[in-house]
């Protein structure tokens, strides 16, 4: 096993360190070995692997434990993950943002989520956006919430599509939909038998959650719902994308709870099952976001299209 290393960053870490660093450390840790991540990023191996290396020796720690199955991050590693993966998501935004500008006369609108763009109503909203207006630049952007509320903040982000409150001074809400909370299991799984699944029946089970989107709303949930630590099937927090807690799902590693646009992400080998208790089936509310003075012309067209979608139905009707 790669022995961590103790000596001193070096002072020109700083100047030495590039994206290409940071990219190879991200594909190392979502892929698992350098093998996978080289063929992520259409490298040779032997090339990524000195990348890693010259990351490792400007910073002075091992960001990774090598091992006969492939990598995985040292805990000062994670650390180090956590912020290359802002860093990237910064500088793509930031190209995005560029690009979208210089290929766009007629106006430009910067979407962020956390749920799934494969399926569902967020995507069926965008479809419908494109086709009134094909003409407007569409940029979407999926980050954790406390990232993309710092975006919508700072003017990065037009408008947001998340769950739950967003506590931020001078800012609109619009509430939108609600989807169902279902567990994500192996097809094999014993529960997978089963038409709908009771959140007890989550007791001995390992749950895998994402630091990346929705994971601790849904943590949060769990919690709430089974109110003894004795009941509660044991978390596993990883820092990685909600696709690649797929994967692991489908190593049998653990089964994961998903909201039901998540479905429309067809990964081999994964039953989804809906959530219940003694009162039914368990909701998460969706609400758009967006910053009271922020005039662009594309926004207000898109606030009116999510209105005419999902405003509620007059009292009485």
């Amino acid at each position: 096993m790669h022995k961590p290393r103790r000596s001193t960053p070096s002072p020109q870490a700083g100047k030495a360190i590039e994206l290409k660093h940071l990219r190879s450390a991200v594909a190392a840790a979502d892929c698992g070995s350098f093998r996978g991540a080289a063929e992520l990023l259409r490298s040779q191996q032997s090339s990524l692997s000195r990348t890693i290396d010259e990351i490792e020796h400007h910073l002075g720690i091992a960001i990774f434990e090598r091992h006969s199955g492939g990598v995985r991050p040292t805990q000062a590693g994670r650390d180090v993950l956590r912020l290359a993966r802002t860093i990237l998501d910064e500088f793509d935004a930031l190209i995005a943002t560029a690009r979208s500008a210089h290929n766009s006369g007629t106006g430009r609108l910067t979407v962020g989520f956390c749920t799934s763009l494969s399926a569902g109503n967020l995507q069926a909203s965008l479809l419908a956006f494109k086709e009134r207006f094909p003409q407007i630049a569409l940029a979407t952007v999926e980050r954790s919430r406390t990232r993309l509320a710092a975006a919508l903040r700072n003017g990065a982000i037009d408008v947001l599509i998340v769950t739950g409150s967003l506590p931020l001074l001078d800012t609109e809400e619009m509430p939108l939909w609600s989807e169902r909370v279902l567990v994500a299991l192996p097809h094999d799984h014993p529960l997978a038998g089963r038409e709908t699944v009771c959140w007890t029946d989550l007791r001995g089970e390992t749950v895998l959650l994402s630091h990346y989107d929705a994971g601790k709303e849904l943590e949060d949930l769990l919690i709430s719902k089974l109110l003894s630590p004795e009941d509660r099937p044991k978390i596993e927090r990883h820092d990685v994308s909600r696709g690649i807690v797929k994967s692991l799902i489908s190593m049998h590693t653990g089964i994961s709870l998903v909201l039901e646009s998540d479905m429309g992400a067809n990964y081999a080998g994964l039953t989804y099952r809906e959530l219940r208790d003694g009162t039914g089936p368990s909701r998460f509310d969706f609400s758009a976001y967006w910053r009271a003075e922020n005039n662009n012309p594309a926004l207000q067209e898109f606030l009116k299209l999510l209105s005419e979608r999902y405003s509620p139905p007059p009292v009485g009707r």
